[in-house]
């Protein structure tokens, strides 16, 4: 009896471990929302885009802050390997250039940062 209930118990656990998928319980650590790489480099564009179209119309430097914090974030989301981390990080650093371009109200180099920011991010599916 002694070694018959720690073997059904370890029987029972295991087959309850193997009857949930541990990818459909997956999440990032902190509670957000996991994406893969293709997806997430995508939602960087999609941001970075509307910063851009945001400028041609004429926004408030605010709202268009605002858009660029969100492509900062996203950004953050990509996870590779070493060699996409590192030309993201030297993608984001043009993200970063346009959000202190905007704080000084200089739109046209903001543009043009961001511009850059976008090519460079399209340039990561490459590197996949």
């Amino acid at each position: 009896m002694k070694i018959l209930k720690p073997f059904l118990l370890s029987v029972c656990l295991g087959a309850s471990m193997g009857t949930f998928s541990t990818a459909a319980l997956a999440e990032c650590e902190d509670g957000r929302t996991c994406f893969e790489p293709d997806v997430a480099i995508d939602n960087v564009v999609e941001k970075i885009m509307e910063a851009r179209h945001a400028i041609d119309n004429g926004a408030d430097s605010q709202g268009i802050l605002n858009l660029i914090k969100e492509a900062i974030n996203l950004n953050k989301e990509i996870n590779a390997n070493d060699i996409v981390d590192r030309n993201r990080q030297k993608a984001a650093k043009y993200l970063k250039l346009a959000r202190k371009e905007i704080k000084k109200s200089a739109l046209q180099p903001a543009e043009s940062h961001l511009l850059e920011a976008e090519n460079r991010f399209k340039a990561l599916h490459g590197m996949l």
